[in-house]
């Protein structure tokens, strides 16, 4: 089946059945490899990207459901709250092993789009679904408390 696709501002046409899970046809289709596969169902947060600006978990959302919706991947991430999150983590030394990031960057940059200042507990309600397999979470934490800071300094 074709479907329509608006990723990262761009109206692409994709060949996939309608229950095909977005991150397949992210990384198989696509060939937009930064989206991270980890569980599969959706609890652990590598495949988060943004529909209409609001962070959902690829791997469970059918293709069908995202037709004509505006999806953001890691590498079409460019606002100027995405540039703070990403510098933020490159000061903080957030990333180890690197593979959750993309969904951690992602998931930051929902928040920070929504709530500029937000606190501990909004930030451990937006992250809570991103897993961390080198447990760098207070430098997740951290950094966005970074970024938070570095774009009110900018208004």
């Amino acid at each position: 089946m074709s479907i329509t696709l608006k990723i990262n501002g761009e109206s692409r046409q994709v060949n996939a059945e309608p229950d095909t899970p977005l991150l397949w046809v992210i990384r198989d289709e696509l060939k937009l490899t930064g989206t991270k596969f980890g569980c599969g169902i959706a609890q652990c947060g590598a495949c988060t990207v943004h529909m209409n600006g609001q962070a959902i978990r690829s791997c469970v959302m059918p293709v069908s459901a995202v037709a004509e919706q505006e999806i953001t991947t890691i590498e079409g991430l460019n606002s100027k709250t995405a540039a703070a999150v990403q510098t933020a983590w490159e000061d903080l030394a957030v990333v180890q092993c690197g593979y959750c990031q993309s969904g951690q960057i992602m998931s930051a940059t929902a928040l920070l789009e929504k709530n500029t200042q937000p606190n501990d507990g909004d930030i451990n309600q937006a992250m809570s679904g991103n897993i961390c397999r080198c447990a760098t979470y207070m430098r997740v934490r951290a950094a966005i408390k970074q970024a938070a800071t570095d774009l009110a300094r900018e208004v």
